[in-house]
C-alpha cells in the first residue's frame, strides 16, 4: 500500500454530516432482542399480486431498458392516478418522470433548480436527506423551525420570514417525516400564493399522501397557481409496502421535467423494468391492500401515541405517515443520551429528534410501522426505563 498523500475529497463531502439515523441503525443490528422503532419502513410484505407481476415479467423476459422517463404504461398509470384522487393533471408523455424511489426524484430536481447559492426554505424538523441534498446541488438551505404547538405545521409568516433575494424555492414534505403532521388545504395555499408572489418554485414531497387519518391529502400541484411552478414528488415505497423496489416518480411541467431527465438519463438511465412492472400492477389491483394497510396503521398510531402520553412523554396526536415525534424534555436527558440509553439498557432503538434539523432536540422519532405487539412490548420497556431514571430528572 502505497503512503504517499492523495488529493483531499470534494469539500461538499467533507463537510456533509452523515445520517444521523444509520448511526442508531447499525449498532441495533448488531445486538439480540431489539425492538426497533426506528426504521421508516413498512412491516408488510408487497402485496402477492405486486410479487406476482414482476416474477411474470421476468418469466416473460422482460429484462431490458425502458425510456428513460420510464415504461409509458406506469406514466400513463401514474397520471390516471394522480388525476383520480387529486384532479391534477399531467401528459404521461412528457411531464411524468419515473425515478428510483422519491430519493432521486429530489436530487435531480434540486440539480435542475439550483444555481449555486440559491436558497431553498426547509421546514424543521424534516427528513434526513433534504437539506443535503439542496446542499450537494449548490443551494444554501435555509431551516425553518416548526413547533409541537402549532402541530409541526408551517405558515406563510415564518416562510416569508425566511425569504430573502436569494431564495429559489420552498420545499414542503407533507405528510411529514419525522412528525406525522399534515398541512390543511387553506395553509398550502396561502403558502403557493407567497410562492406566486415571489416567483419561487416548490417541491412537494407527497410519498405519505395514502398514510392520511385525519381528513384528505391534498395535493399542492393540484391547488390554484401552483402546478406551473410545482414539482411534485411520490412513489410506491411507503403505501405499497414496496421500499427495496425503488420506484418513485417526478411530475412536474415539460420544461422542469425535461430537464430533469437530463440528469437523470446521463446518472441512471432508467429505473429497473421489473420494478417498474410491478409498479404498474400496484396502480392496478393494489388499492384494496393500501386501504388494509393505513387500517392497520391507524390503530397502531393510537396505540403508540397514547402509550407515550401515559408514560409523561408528551406526544402530539400525528395526522399522516407512520411516526410518533414525542417529547422527552421531562426525563433531562438529550435525545441522543435518551435514544442511546434507551437502545443499551432496554433494547429498544428510536432515533434522536436531532437527526431531523431544527426542532428536533429533546423529541424522539419513533416509527409505528411495526406490529401492535411489538409496540405494546416497547411501551413497557420504555415505561421501565423512564422509572430507573432519578427523580431530579423527571421534573417537567
Amino acid at each position: 500500500m502505497s503512503n504517499e498523500a492523495t488529493p483531499p475529497l470534494s469539500r461538499l463531502v467533507r463537510e456533509l454530516a452523515p445520517s444521523g439515523i444509520r448511526k442508531f441503525f447499525d449498532v441495533a443490528a448488531s445486538m439480540q432482542d431489539v425492538i426497533s422503532l426506528g426504521v421508516g419502513e413498512p412491516d408488510f410484505v408487497t402485496p402477492w399480486a405486486i410479487r406476482e407481476a414482476a416474477i411474470n415479467s421476468l418469466k416473460a423476459g422482460q429484462t431490458n431498458y425502458t425510456s428513460t422517463y420510464g415504461d409509458l404504461r406506469l406514466r400513463t398509470a401514474i397520471a390516471k392516478h394522480l388525476h383520480a384522487m387529486y384532479g391534477v393533471g399531467y401528459d404521461p408523455k412528457e411531464e411524468v418522470l419515473v425515478t428510483i424511489g422519491v430519493s432521486e426524484g429530489m436530487d435531480v430536481a434540486m440539480r435542475v433548480l439550483l444555481d449555486p447559492g440559491d436558497e431553498v426554505i426547509v421546514p424543521e424538523p424534516c427528513y434526513v436527506s433534504y437539506k443535503p441534498c439542496v446542499a450537494l446541488a449548490g443551494g444554501v438551505p435555509v431551516g425553518v423551525e416548526t413547533f409541537a404547538a402549532d402541530q409541526f405545521r408551517i405558515s406563510v409568516e415564518q416562510i416569508e420570514a425566511a425569504w430573502t433575494p436569494r431564495t429559489k424555492a420552498i420545499l414542503l414534505g407533507f405528510p411529514s417525516n419525522p412528525t406525522g403532521a399534515t398541512m390543511p388545504r387553506e395553509a398550502l395555499q396561502e403558502i403557493v400564493d407567497f410562492a406566486v408572489h415571489k416567483n419561487l418554485y416548490l417541491i412537494s414531497d407527497e410519498i405519505y399522501d395514502r398514510l392520511t387519518y385525519d381528513g384528505e391529502h391534498t395535493c399542492v400541484a393540484s391547488l390554484p397557481g401552483a402546478w406551473e411552478r410545482t414539482i411534485t414528488l411520490n412513489g410506491f415505497s411507503k403505501a405499497y409496502a414496496m421500499t427495496g423496489w425503488r420506484i418513485g416518480y417526478a411530475c412536474a411541467p415539460e420544461p422542469i421535467l425535461s430537464a430533469m431527465n437530463k440528469i437523470h438519463n446521463y446518472s441512471i438511465l432508467c429505473a429497473p423494468i421489473t420494478g417498474q412492472m410491478a409498479a404498474l400492477e400496484a396502480l392496478k389491483v393494489g388499492e384494496s391492500s393500501v386501504v388494509d394497510m393505513v387500517g392497520q396503521y391507524n390503530q397502531r398510531r393510537r396505540l403508540i401515541v397514547e402509550g407515550l402520553n401515559r408514560l409523561g412523554l408528551d406526544c402530539h396526536m400525528p395526522k399522516g405517515a407512520f411516526y410518533a415525534f414525542p417529547s422527552i424534555a421531562r426525563t433531562g436527558l438529550t435525545a441522543e443520551e435518551f435514544a442511546e440509553k434507551l437502545l443499551f439498557e432496554e433494547r429498544v432503538a428510536v432515533v434522536p429528534g436531532t437527526a431531523f434539523g431544527r426542532g428536533g432536540e429533546k423529541h424522539i422519532r419513533c416509527s409505528y410501522a411495526t406490529s401492535l405487539e411489538k409496540i405494546e412490548i416497547a411501551l413497557q420497556r420504555m415505561e421501565r426505563f423512564i422509572q430507573r431514571l432519578p427523580i431530579s430528572a423527571q421534573a417537567a
